[in-house]
């Protein structure tokens, strides 16, 4: 089916963006973590009590056979002497699927039914450049000559016109998901972005009164993006305040990584309730040319560790979160001559929490010869239908149209309607 215009958010694209031209502030979409002068925000929080996206980039090209393993396809295991994940050591095996054994940490959330494993997604055509493919990825909008980023217009489908409606967590790059004309930041440390006098208990208080006062009565931009600065100070106090209590309900994120640090923060900032409606957060290391074996064995392990410690962490709020994983393309079928994989093209994408029907989906091409594309999996979802399906279950105010122009959708059912 194809998605209709979503007249809930159908002009956001002119009426907000003009309000930012309009204040002379249309190139802040992307903003330092430490430049309150850089933040178009707003006074006014969005809704506390929203559904939330997590968007996982599993940055490199992650290789999705091993991940979600087609062990019936005797295929998979001839171009793989040396790096197939064995059928005996494969969890939660159906009569097609299993799930590599690294996914252990998760295995009680999939036997609850929150954890789908979808196969044979990807880009409509195939694209094995690491940049060109995730930027065409994030910006979701073949043919486009315009820079934005398909969660910059899920933000903007929003009625709340916050800075905290689309955060990227644990790095202060912006994602191209999030570029375009509605505000959203980065940054890798909340503390940073309160003001350097915040937390003292006698000059904070009277130094905010001081700007409060002037910014007010300078009534001028200059002036709204002060007093803006200083709304956005408060909030990253009450989130950095919530950082420091630790891990809550018994959560324990894996040591010293990154993924684990990242989520312990998005975490933090959702149990915060300041607002937020969609996270992106990247964890990096998928490029699996040499011994895919062990490397990938440890990166699901430490992924699947860090996305229960998340679930567990947010409490009663994991009700309202949703995390769905990205990468740019899969490998190759083929093993190559250094036990690891190149870039391929068909992939494999992970659902978890809110609203997902557990189990494994996928309309299977199979790995015959003929089916296969330049020898690769070959790809029958596009991944804006995964995404398009998890919104629209989700996130009833967004416009899928809006959100993913021109697609034609197909349905794969690993959500509920809200």
């Amino acid at each position: 089916m194809t998605d209709g215009h979503d007249a809930s958010c159908a002009d956001y694209g002119v009426t907000r963006r003009n309000l930012l031209r309009s204040a002379g502030l249309i190139g802040m979409a992307g903003v330092s973590t430490k430049m309150f002068g850089d933040v178009l925000t707003s006074t006014a929080y969005g809704a506390t009590n929203g559904n939330i996206l997590v968007v996982l980039s599993l940055r490199g090209g992650a290789d999705g056979m091993s991940m979600m393993v087609p062990h019936a396809e005797s295929a998979y295991y001839a171009a793989r002497p040396n790096i197939a994940v064995k059928k005996g050591d494969l969890l939660r095996p159906d009569h097609t699927f299993g799930l590599h054994p690294s996914f252990k940490p998760l295995e009680s959330l999939w036997d609850s039914g929150r954890m789908a494993a979808i196969h044979a997604v990807g880009l409509p055509t195939p694209n094995r450049s690491h940049f060109e493919a995730m930027e065409l990825v994030e910006d979701a909008d073949p043919g486009s000559s315009e820079r934005i980023g398909w969660l910059n217009r899920v933000i903007g489908c929003f009625t709340s016109n916050d800075v905290f409606d689309g955060i990227q967590v644990g790095s202060t790059v912006m994602p191209t998901s999030l570029i375009g004309p509605e505000p959203s930041f980065a940054t890798s440390d909340f503390t940073s972005l309160s003001a350097p006098w915040a937390d003292h208990a006698s000059l904070g208080p009277r130094v905010r009164s001081v700007l409060s006062t002037m910014y007010r009565d300078a009534g001028t931009v200059i002036g709204k993006a002060g007093q803006e600065a200083l709304a956005l100070d408060r909030r990253t106090g009450t989130i950095a305040a919530e950082e420091k209590k630790g891990p809550q309900h018994g959560a324990v994120y894996p040591e010293h990584h990154e993924l684990g640090r990242a989520l312990a923060s998005s975490a933090a900032l959702i149990r915060a309730g300041v607002g937020v409606r969609a996270i992106a957060v990247d964890f990096g290391g998928w490029d699996h040319h040499v011994d895919i074996s062990w490397r990938i064995s440890r990166q699901v392990e430490q992924m699947s560790k860090s996305i229960a410690a998340f679930l567990t962490d947010l409490g009663p709020d994991a009700s309202r979160v949703t995390i769905v994983t990205l990468s740019e393309f899969g490998r190759r079928l083929g093993q190559n001559g250094a036990a690891g994989l190149d870039h391929g093209y068909g992939n494999a994408v992970f659902a978890f929490g809110a609203g997902v029907r557990g189990g494994y989906y996928a309309n299977w091409p199979t790995l015959a010869t003929d089916r296969r594309v330049d020898g690769d999996l070959a790809v029958t979802t596009d991944y804006r239908s995964v995404l398009a399906e998890i919104l629209a279950a989700r996130f009833p105010e967004v416009g899928v149209g809006t959100v993913f122009p021109g697609l034609t959708r197909t349905t794969l059912g690993f959500m509920s309607p809200y």
